[in-house]
């Protein structure tokens, strides 16, 4: 087996997307880095590669038994075991995960540039492994919470999590489903629809909210991210974060 020593790991906990899981240059200051004292490496192919990266469903059995307590992670002169913990690649990316004891993929990290060249480097005369699993034939779905890469691509980590949070805000409003206040808001984002919205009907009203703020991110989608999620402790605090993360970055 191969094995990778001295692994920095920056975890994102939860994450189902890949691309919620940020590359070392959107590492920040604040974020928890952790050091991986040994990990398994493991060459899988590209369809498992996929469904760990963008997924959170169980690990292949074979996969969880092969890794089974063969990480230690290092805290100054303490080092602990990990039940199930990896860095696994397709040759093209690559991923560190580790279960937290579970048998899906609760954290996600990157690995810094030399280390990343350094698994491409010991692979290269080796083959991808093949594990069954019962998702192999799973499709993912995407959702308005979980919204579809293309979405998502180009912008940065904090462009990324304020479209997230303008996408919890108006998953909210679509529970509550209130069409005065979707008429409201769809008039907040484009003004030149006052006019006619008031006698559209509130699912046109909604879908042209909706489809209007998916594609890329500007200044208009900033402030209706601002307005809408006033008023709501959980998703200003979060507002407030990531507004700090980018006046820190600044100084």
């Amino acid at each position: 087996m191969l094995y990778l020593h001295d692994v920095w790991v920056n975890w994102f906990e939860g994450e189902e997307n890949g691309y919620s899981v940020c590359h070392f240059h959107e590492w920040r200051r604040e974020d928890a880095i952790e050091l991986l004292d040994q990990v398994p490496l493991l060459y899988i192919t590209e369809e498992l590669f996929d469904y760990i990266e963008n997924d959170m469903h169980d690990l292949p059995k074979a996969l969880l038994d092969t890794v089974y307590k063969r990480a230690y992670m290092r805290k100054g002169q303490e080092r602990s075991v990990l039940d199930y913990a990896c860095v696994v690649t397709d040759g093209n990316e690559i991923l560190a995960v580790d279960t937290i004891g579970y048998q899906i993929p609760i954290r996600k990290s990157r690995l810094i540039p030399r280390q990343e060249q350094l698994v491409y480097d010991m692979i290269q005369n080796t083959k991808p492994q093949s594990y069954q699993y019962e998702g192999k034939d799973y499709q993912k779905e995407y959702h308005i919470l979980s919204m579809e890469p293309e979405l998502i691509y180009g912008l940065t980590r904090r462009e990324r999590q304020l479209k997230q949070l303008l996408m919890m805000g108006l998953d909210q409003l679509r529970t509550t489903n209130n069409p005065k206040e979707m008429r409201y808001w769809l008039t907040e984002w484009d003004p030149k629809s006052y006019p006619f919205n008031r006698f559209m009907h509130e699912d046109k009203v909604w879908e042209s909210l909706y489809n209007g703020v998916q594609q890329g991110w500007s200044v208009a989608h900033e402030d209706l991210c601002a307005k809408l999620i006033k008023g709501q402790p959980f998703l200003e605090k979060m507002w407030e974060i990531e507004n700090g993360q980018e006046q820190n970055a600044s100084k």
